[in-house]
């Protein structure tokens, strides 16, 4: 749409299960009639020989030869309509009109401002009560989302954070963890077609002042802070980004549970190692909430056992490449780690890094290390390049240190921990204090 902008024929290729985001796109950038065509998908995984067919074959979206669209695309001339372009008046209205309890609720659901569970419709004075939970004014600018990186990024102010909140049943106690994790610039609603999802870690006196659980069941819904934190991390995501609705801004082909909800407290009156927002350079008196994309494969154990080690490391090479693991261990867990010499967040770390191998050919052949990291292992760009010149059945480390992080949460009713997706983004670790 650029190069169409700027003056220059272009046309995007598409595969057909994206017709619909790639139209909204389109009409969303003013452009509705940019020209398009689309093969089929999938593409990954396809021989030369049946990519061939696709260019050779009909644009499934189109019904007509892909090649006459091509063709026709770039060297047809641009219609009054292809230059008038569109543009839109992106305000909305601060109230909805009067109507009924049941009327509204539909509305909501149509228009797909909710999880597909039933909200807590939110009335002025519901939200107006929800706004004395933070100091800050109802019209300052809180951050910036959107559901994919091709999207515009929307911004949104206290006021419709609070709404959010209201809708998820949270208390207003709560809105500065909400604030926080709304202006951490990580959408908890990502339109990946992987299915990914963000998971949220809270650290400092504000777990117990607001009531979180870091016990038993605190990774369940089991305790209302916890539950409602989350579900309003991820209902302002969908609702204040440009949405969240399958096939047109949310593409993830499974779906992914942590989208309902996936906020938990670090126990760290029970863990013998420092907190997580302090191996990030916070104080242990300040609160913060860490944000991780991911939680789209989990490996899990119990222990540490006589056997950890080729526990973890078959665990770790589970792993995906692109993406490396947020360690979840209860406290019993991180006790046993102590108990063998590992007496630091940094010494799992290091081991995990160290001992988390694929041979070479494995590790480039996962879809992703194609796509996202061959790139930077062509430039030159380590530990990639490496990685890439390494023999077919050599053992490659997977991960660096900085991608593997641990925390400690759980009610010491069993010695299990986890392995998650969990990638640092957005902000990172964001202070919750800045929000109060």
């Amino acid at each position: 749409m650029k190069l169409e902008a700027a003056g220059i024929p272009a046309i995007s290729i598409h595969t057909h299960v994206f017709a619909r985001l790639v139209k909204a796109t389109a009409q969303a950038n003013g452009m509705p009639t940019v020209r398009q065509v689309f093969v089929p998908q999938p593409i990954v995984g396809k021989s030369a020989a049946e990519l061939r067919a696709y260019i050779e074959g009909e644009d499934p979206v189109h019904k007509r030869p892909f090649i006459q669209g091509v063709l026709e695309g770039l060297t047809g001339g641009l219609t009054a309509e292809d230059r008038k372009g569109t543009s839109f008046d992106r305000t909305t209205p601060r109230l909805l009109p009067p109507d009924t309890e049941e009327n509204l609720h539909r509305l909501f659901a149509d228009q797909h401002w909710t999880d597909c569970l039933p909200i807590v419709l939110p009335t002025e004075e519901r939200v107006a009560a929800m706004l004395r939970g933070t100091s800050q004014p109802p019209d300052r600018i809180v951050g910036h989302l959107s559901p994919a990186s091709f999207r515009e990024l929307w911004a949104f102010d206290v006021e419709k954070v609070a709404v959010n909140a209201v809708m998820a049943g949270a208390k207003p106690e709560y809105m500065p963890v909400i604030l926080a994790l709304a202006g951490s610039g990580m959408t908890a609603r990502s339109s990946s077609t992987t299915s990914w999802s963000t998971i949220a870690v809270v650290n400092g006196p504000i777990r117990k002042e607001i009531g979180m659980s870091a016990g038993i069941g605190a990774m369940g819904p089991w305790n209302h802070a916890n539950t409602a934190i989350g579900r309003a991390y991820c209902l302002l995501s969908q609702n204040l980004q440009g949405g969240s609705v399958p096939d047109e801004t949310y593409m993830g082909t499974l779906g992914n549970w942590y989208s309902y909800s996936a906020v938990f407290p670090e126990n760290e009156e029970r863990s013998p190692w420092e907190p997580y927002h302090v191996q990030h350079g916070f104080k242990p008196q300040d609160s913060a909430v860490s944000v991780f994309l991911g939680g789209w494969y989990t490996q899990a154990g119990f222990g540490p056992r006589d056997t950890w080690e080729e526990k973890f490391r078959h665990c770790l090479a589970a792993c995906e490449p692109f993406i490396g693991p947020l360690l979840v261990l209860d406290p019993l867990v991180a006790r046993g780690f102590v108990e063998r010499g590992i007496d630091t967040k940094q010494k799992l770390i290091l081991w995990c890094a160290e001992n988390a191998r694929l041979t070479a050919r494995e590790y480039w052949d996962n879809q992703w290390s194609q796509t996202l990291l061959r790139p930077y292992a062509v430039a030159g760009i380590e530990p990639y390049a490496s990685r890439f010149k390494a023999q077919p059945d050599d053992l490659i480390r997977m991960f660096e240190e900085d991608q593997i992080h641990v925390v400690v949460t759980g009610g010491e009713t069993q010695g299990a921990w986890k392995m998650i997706s969990g990638m640092r983004r957005g902000k990172g670790t964001i202070s919750v204090d800045e929000w109060r």
